[in-house]
This record gives C-alpha cells, sequence and structure tokens, in this order.
C-alpha cells in the first residue's frame, strides 16, 4: 500500500478467500476501499487477489489470518499496521456450521469448542486486535456476521420459517455472537463507532453445500450496506432483510 492508497479508506474482511466474504471484499473494493482479504491460508487469499485483480480490481491485498491462532492474527495486525496507520471497517466474516450431528443430544463438546472458536472467540480475538487501529478512523465501522438462526426469539416462534431447521452447535454459537456484538456496542455507543450483526440470508456457498436460495452478490450487499452506514445510522443492532424486507431489524 503506497501513500496515494493510504488515502483510501481501508477495510479488513475475514475469510474473505472465497463466498460471502470474497463477495464482501470485492464490493468495499468497488467502492474505493483499500481492502485486505483475511485468508486462513496465505495461497488461498493470494489466489482470491489475483482473481479480483483480472477483474481490473487493485486496491485489494492478501494478508494470512486464521481467526483460530493466537499467532496468526498478532501477526496479521502487525502486518496492515505497516501498512497503514487506521482501520476503517472491519468485516468479522470467518465462521464455520461445526459439522454433524448438530443434535443437543448428540452433538460433540468437541464441535461445540470447535465451532465457538471460530464464530465466536476468533470475532474477539480480531476485534480486540484491531481496536487500535480502528479507533484513528473518522467514521470506525464494525459488522460481525450473523445469521439470523442465532435469533433467540425467532428460534422460539413456531411460525418462523426456519423454525424447524435446528442446530444446537451452529445456533447457539450465533446466539453467544449476537451477544458479543451486543456488548461490544455498549461499549463503544459514546464513539465514533457503529457496531452490528448482520445475516447475510439463507445464501447459495459452499456452506450450506449450495442449498440455499440467495446469491452472494445480494448477501454481499446486505453486509456492505451497514457497513458503509453514516453518523445517524444505527448501532447494537440485528439485520436480516430476508427477513425483515421493510426495515431489517430483527429480535436477538
Amino acid at each position: 500500500m503506497n501513500l496515494t492508497e493510504q488515502k483510501m479508506k481501508t477495510a479488513l474482511v475475514t475469510g474473505a478467500n472465497k463466498s460471502i466474504g470474497f463477495e464482501v471484499a470485492k464490493q468495499l473494493a468497488q467502492q474505493g476501499m483499500y481492502v485486505y482479504l483475511g485468508s486462513r491460508t496465505l495461497e488461498n487469499g493470494i489466489e482470491a487477489v489475483n482473481k479480483l485483480k483480472a477483474e481490473g480490481i487493485t486496491n485489494v491485498e492478501a494478508i494470512q489470518l486464521d481467526v483460530t491462532n493466537d499467532a496468526s492474527v498478532k501477526q496479521a495486525r502487525s502486518a496492515i499496521g505497516k501498512k497503514t496507520t487506521s482501520l476503517d471497517i472491519l468485516i468479522n466474516n470467518a465462521g464455520i456450521y461445526g459439522g454433524y450431528p448438530q443434535a443437543a443430544l448428540d452433538a460433540t463438546a468437541e464441535q461445540f469448542k470447535v465451532a465457538f472458536d471460530a464464530n465466536v472467540f476468533g470475532v474477539a480475538r480480531v476485534t480486540q486486535a484491531f481496536i487500535d487501529l480502528l479507533k484513528k478512523s473518522s467514521e470506525p465501522r464494525i459488522i460481525n456476521v450473523s445469521s439470523s438462526q442465532g435469533s433467540i426469539t425467532l428460534h422460539s416462534d413456531p411460525s418462523y420459517k426456519y423454525y424447524d431447521y435446528k442446530g444446537a452447535v451452529y445456533l447457539s454459537s450465533k446466539a453467544a455472537l449476537n451477544m458479543y456484538t451486543v456488548v461490544l456496542a455498549y461499549e463503544l455507543k459514546d464513539t465514533l463507532f457503529k457496531v452490528n450483526a448482520v445475516c447475510p440470508g439463507y445464501t447459495k456457498t459452499d456452506f450450506n453445500e449450495h442449498r440455499g436460495p440467495g446469491t452472494v452478490e445480494e448477501a454481499g450487499k446486505r453486509i456492505v450496506k451497514y457497513a458503509l452506514i453514516d453518523k445517524d445510522g444505527p448501532t447494537g443492532k440485528f439485520f436480516s432483510e430476508e427477513n425483515n424486507p421493510e426495515t431489517g431489524e430483527i429480535p436477538w
């Protein structure tokens, strides 16, 4: 990143080498941001960057970042800190489903540990590592990519369209992520930060074996929309435009 690029706003997207994370990185770059694509393996990150560059998108850079590894997160913070003095947007996108079985009486403790490490602890690791750079932004934004499946209110309602799609491991990890979002937004409420949880919708990706009806393009738009809100925008909210097309906000 050269001096000219330093004038751009900057963004970090975790799990950005494919699927929704890749699309979010692409759309942010198309908005004129300099985007760091966090990838668990650098090779996959470089491959993703090369795909974007082949489309004429050059304001992107791969960063090795495994959200479940303390050393990797610290190294990523050090690497980005050498390239920019501030970070404007953090998209905590990296996550996993947690494997099968997902039933409350059958899922193993190890499944819960692995899922929470990526979906909850990983978000905390990355957010805490980059909070100093974010505080130097004039418009810092944090988006935690969640799921309406993490809404306890919706999953307690038999009329919810995904009521029968229960999964103890994944759903509980996203519910925990939502609480982390609430607390983080509260702690930053008297600052310039906007912190929100956003569900991209049931999207056709590797994550769900391409069963979802939504496109990555639409999912990306939903996340980027809240990453680019202005100073009068919401904070400490949970959005799923798939479930509430009118205002987007859904209950925790």
